[in-house]
């Protein structure tokens, strides 16, 4: 899918989050390259972008480093403190999308927080590999935990819903590559996708590779089949595999969460894995939140 680029001065990119376990975003870009079938962001980024495919967008906040640095000033002369609570990168895109490559907002966001001195914890997440180009910025901060958004261990899967996303073989590869320069990690199992990763045996499976990586915490979160994700969704299965299509809307209740839940806890059992936020993620409408 080709993508547009918009060059665009913001007026923020430091913003308070009503994401759990976050308590300010800090988003570069607006929309994502990766094009993300289930993504809930190509409902929240549609106002500034009406009519226009998740995936065919992206807007390149140039002045995003700068922004940050002015914004974080200000919060340290109301605050008399150098730590604000956790900082995420990002909720509504993913902060090494392709054209990071290019323009390096990420990597010179985090290089401002370096030189600040933030105190408090810094969180990314990310699919791409490309985020270990910048581990000598992670050593530079006090505390920082990089997370892996892995829906499976098939590329065939991840490449099926996951359109331009890095196969998640590269992600594998690049939690152990942090593991090993002393950079802690997670892994995003969200959405735990119906037909594809809902069994017992899959889950442990993936559970053990992440265990191999050096993973020590987990999150997992349900879908959102909120009406603009599902129509959009909905609208590609229908168009690939009917079958697949059937189980992803026999998902869209409580009773096959609970069951789910149940599931993913008695795969936990025994492993010395920390649940994120100790239970699993259901957001009903996260349009309605500030991210």
């Amino acid at each position: 899918m080709l993508t547009k680029i918009n060059k665009i001065q913001a007026k923020s990119v430091l913003t308070k989050s009503g994401l759990p376990g976050s308590d300010y975003v800090v988003n570069p870009y607006n929309g994502c390259q990766f094009a993300c079938m289930y993504c809930y962001a190509a409902q929240i980024a549609r106002w500034k972008h009406p009519g226009e495919e998740w995936g065919s967008f992206l807007d390149v906040k140039l002045n995003a480093p700068e922004l940050l640095k002015a914004e974080l000033e200000k919060l340290e002369k109301k605050f008399k403190s150098k730590n604000f609570g956790t900082i995420f990168f990002s909720s509504v895109t993913d902060p090494y999308t392709g054209m990071e490559a290019k323009y390096q907002l990420t990597r010179k966001c985090l290089e401002v927080l370096a030189d600040f001195g933030y105190e408090g914890e810094i969180s990314v997440q990310t699919k791409s590999g490309l985020i270990t180009k910048d581990i000598n910025v992670f050593k530079r901060l006090k505390k920082v935990l990089v997370g892996f958004t892995v829906t499976t261990l098939d590329d065939k899967v991840s490449r099926f819903l996951e359109v331009e996303a890095p196969p998640v073989s590269v992600r594998i590869e690049a939690i152990k590559k942090l593991n090993e320069n002393g950079i802690s990690t997670y892994a995003f199992i969200g959405p735990v996708l119906p037909y594809f990763i809902k069994s017992k045996n899959k889950i442990n499976k993936l559970l053990d590779e992440l265990q191999k990586a050096g993973v020590k915490e987990v999150w997992f979160e349900h879908i959102h089949l909120n009406s603009a994700v599902k129509a959009r969704l909905f609208n590609y299965l229908k168009s690939e595999n009917l079958k697949i299509l059937e189980e992803f809307e026999r998902s869209d209740n409580a009773e096959y969460r609970e069951d789910l839940e149940k599931v993913i806890y008695e795969c936990l059992e025994g492993r010395k894995l920390k649940l994120g936020l100790g239970k699993i993620l259901y957001h009903k409408d996260l349009s309605k939140k500030k991210i």
